[in-house]
């Protein structure tokens, strides 16, 4: 191509697929804006790139989140999403003893009775805009359990997320814009930061209590990583579970044949939730940089070279999938990349299919179908996440 398109503009944002069907047959590896950022899109290369942390560098990432007119940095920077051996491996291991499936089945309960009582509202008002109803609420309040958060600061998680998320995207010169990430930035670090402080004078049944012992039982962390890791978990676990949920929802009110389907056999929940990921990616894309010379899809790539990973693309790749841009619940074979793949595989990725599956089970026993207001769909802008911004719906009873 030689034009570097960029990647966020709405002729693109809006419907990706054409875009990318299109890279993946005439340049699979190319750049793109902005930054002239080499977008990879085929399922092979991308592959490639997340098993090979040795040559494609997820610290990289870093300067993506924080520009330069940042001046405090950004939290997420010290996450585990911008690190790479040792320093991940050390990291990873620690997480993963506290942040294990047990400690997620403990909140099933919690947010079966959530997710069922969030549907018996919206039922009760039954025109809602189901992004701000459910797709945001859910994940709001099992990240308020998880991490031992207040229960009463969960309308402000989504101001959180946006600061994280979107100072990447918006224009420097937006000087409103950038105050109110800031504003949500040094909000979300103030709560966090108190959080840790109660957690070690009073131990609690959450994430952080349980990271706090581990590291007090040998388990090395500083400060800024275990903040890194917090910000991590509740960014990640409110905007992929948000957007999927969302697209979810989108789904079923568009193809009233998927919805019959899922309300006859509710067993189909989990594959229609896998289907969604891979179909729809509403976690598009994640960065790397090159950390030599090296050569990827016949492309030579320089050391220094930022790499977007577009999961989006390689969850369409046809040379993997069959009938790729068809919806497939029955779909068998090679597994999606919505949750990466390889060392920075997401390690929230269970609790986000237990979320999305008890919402949709929680909907399905209680509504004969979902409405969507008529129009196109107004999608959200972030670095690496996608979903729609708004979704009105009726909900009709059963």
């Amino acid at each position: 191509m030689a034009d570097k398109p960029n990647i966020y503009s709405p002729e693109i944002w809006n419907d990706p697929h054409p875009f990318y069907s299109t890279l993946r047959r005439e340049a699979p590896v190319s750049q793109v804006e902005p930054g002239g950022m080499w977008a990879v899109t085929r399922y092979e290369d991308v592959l490639y790139i997340l098993k090979n942390p040795q040559l494609f560098s997820s610290e990289g990432f870093r300067p993506a989140v924080q520009p330069a007119w940042l001046e405090q940095g950004n939290p997420v920077a010290n996450s585990l999403l911008m690190m790479d051996p040792p320093t991940h491996t050390r990291l990873r291991a620690l997480i993963t003893r506290t942040f294990s499936a047990p400690g997620v089945s403990r909140l099933e309960s919690y947010i079966r009775d959530s997710a069922e009582s969030i549907v018996a509202d919206m039922l009760a008002r039954r025109r809602v805009d189901f992004m701000e109803t459910m797709a945001l609420t859910l994940p709001s309040r099992a990240m308020s359990a998880l991490l031992g958060l207040d229960a009463s600061l969960a309308p402000r998680f989504r101001s959180w997320a946006d600061a994280v998320t979107e100072v990447g995207v918006i224009s420097p010169e937006d000087t409103q814009k950038r105050a109110e990430l800031v504003a949500g930035l040094d909000d979300m670090r103030h709560h966090l930061n108190g959080v840790l402080e109660l957690r070690r004078r009073e131990p609690g049944n959450d994430v952080v209590t349980d990271l706090l012992q581990a590291r007090a039982q040998g388990g090395v962390m500083s400060d800024d990583e275990l903040l890194g890791f917090l910000v991590l978990l509740l960014v990640a676990g409110l905007e992929t579970t948000y957007n999927l949920l969302g697209l979810c929802a989108l789904m079923v009110a568009d193809n009233p044949d998927i919805w019959a389907r899922l309300k006859k056999d509710r067993t189909l929940v989990p594959k229609f939730v896998e289907e969604v990921l891979r179909f729809h990616s509403p976690s598009q894309s994640t960065i790397r940089t090159t950390t030599q010379e090296t050569e990827l899809g016949g492309v030579r790539l320089p050391k220094g070279a930022t790499v977007m990973v577009q999961f989006v693309s390689a969850n369409r790749d046809e040379s993997v999938y069959a009938n790729a841009h068809h919806f497939d619940m029955e779909r068998t074979g090679v597994p999606s990349l919505a949750f990466g793949q390889g060392i920075h595989f997401c390690v929230g990725a269970p609790l986000a299919r237990l979320e999305v599956r008890l919402a949709m089970e929680a909907l399905l026993a209680r509504c004969d179908r979902l409405v969507r207001e008529p129009g196109p769909v107004k999608w959200n802008v972030a670095i690496t996440t996608r979903g729609p911004a708004v979704l009105p719906v009726e909900l009709i009873p059963a």
